[in-house]
């Protein structure tokens, strides 16, 4: 009788170091006077063997976003005395930080895991905070015309191999007395938005009805937080209606239902629906301000890019800045055939003319190739 073949597993892990950084504005109202895109750089500080700094666009780092605060991390290279080489993996997040330096949870943005690919390499908010709604927040101290912000940087250091099975029983090697069950609290909030109850405002969109909860959605977007507690905040109704414009109702739904639970419902269209829904909630998102959920559509329409689409998603991508998204359209154009079949297409030729810019950068990338 032959043995059996010895089975054995391990596990790749990723070991990271972590660090804040605060900068301080201090003499906020003057430099509101640089020009669009000029940035402000802090002092440099060190994560994970690397050298990094804040960069501060008080008047936003375009035409468009004039009215926004921008905020990104920049690398600046490798630390002395740290092997360096190969792009920077760095997870990390921004926030507005109220009157006790703690992070403010409605100003709080969070990044997925980028790669830095070399010094000068930068990711970030372009539209962090609008300067209305800091000069109108408890966060900005009139006193001595100041905020703060705080970047919490985890760099990925090494990946290493290790045995699952001295994993597993290291693990079991901690007595475990107490099982904490997950946390439920989206399932919760999801049936306060179902059964409505305390709802003070209600939305009017497309012909329906959606009652909510000011408190929820001013703490999950700035753009509600400074409508529902700014100009509507002496409504004299009960529950006022708002009305909603340019967006369909099960655009809204979703939209209302990320709020509360955090995520979206599973998606029960076809493939073509649901990215054209991904299209509506990534408009949605970045006219809330609602940052996670603008990346989620557009990881959602990285996956979704074809011949039938490209060009429309290029736009889109170019319209709400999504720098991610419109990389994913470059590096699908570049593929044998693709370029030609898009070509042919009327929404191309909608795009050559709208966007030439586009059609210009898409060469260049295409004669650097």
């Amino acid at each position: 009788m032959s043995a059996e073949p010895a089975f054995t597993t391990s596990a790749i892990v990723a070991s990271t170091a972590s660090a804040s950084h605060v900068l301080k504005i201090d003499g906020y109202s003057r430099t509101k006077g640089l020009a669009v895109g000029v940035h402000l750089r802090s002092c440099s500080f060190h994560v994970g063997g690397h050298s990094w700094h804040l960069a501060y666009l008080p008047n936003g780092d375009c035409v468009e976003r004039s009215d926004y605060i921008s905020i990104y991390l920049v690398l600046d290279g490798t630390a002395p005395g740290t092997a360096g080489g190969g792009p920077v993996l760095a997870q990390f997040s921004i926030s507005l930080l109220d009157r006790a330096g703690k992070p403010a949870p409605t100003y709080t943005r969070t990044g997925t895991t980028n790669q830095f690919s070399a010094p000068g390499a930068h990711w970030g908010f372009p539209g962090f905070i609008r300067r209305e709604v800091l000069e109108k927040s408890r966060h900005l101290n009139l006193k001595d015309d100041s905020f703060c912000v705080r970047c919490d940087v985890t760099v990925v250091t090494e990946f290493r191999a290790e045995d699952a099975a001295t994993i597993a029983a290291e693990a079991a090697a901690v007595p475990v007395f107490v099982g904490v069950p997950p946390s439920d609290l989206s399932r919760h909030l999801g049936h306060l938005l179902l059964n409505e109850q305390g709802a003070d405002v209600r939305f009017r969109v497309d012909g329906e009805d959606f009652p909510a909860h000011r408190c929820v959605l001013a703490v999950r977007s700035p753009v509600f937080q400074a409508e529902l507690f700014g100009t509507m905040k002496e409504a004299s109704s009960e529950a006022p209606c708002v009305e909603i414009h340019d967006m369909r109702a099960d655009v809204f739904k979703n939209l209302l239902h990320f709020m509360y639970t955090d995520s979206l419902p599973e998606p029960e269209e076809p493939h073509d629906e649901e990215a054209l829904m991904a299209q509506h909630l990534l408009v949605a998102a970045d006219r809330y301000d609602m940052e996670r959920l603008k990346l989620i559509c557009e990881d959602t329409l990285c996956r979704h890019i074809e011949v039938s689409n490209a060009a429309t998603t290029l736009a889109l991508a170019e319209q709400h800045r999504c720098q991610g998204l419109k990389d994913a359209c470059f590096q699908f154009l570049k593929t044998p055939g693709a370029l030609n079949a898009v070509m042919a297409t009327e929404d191309f030729d909608h795009l050559a003319v709208s966007c030439p810019s586009l059609i210009k950068e898409l060469m260049s990338k295409l004669a650097a190739r």
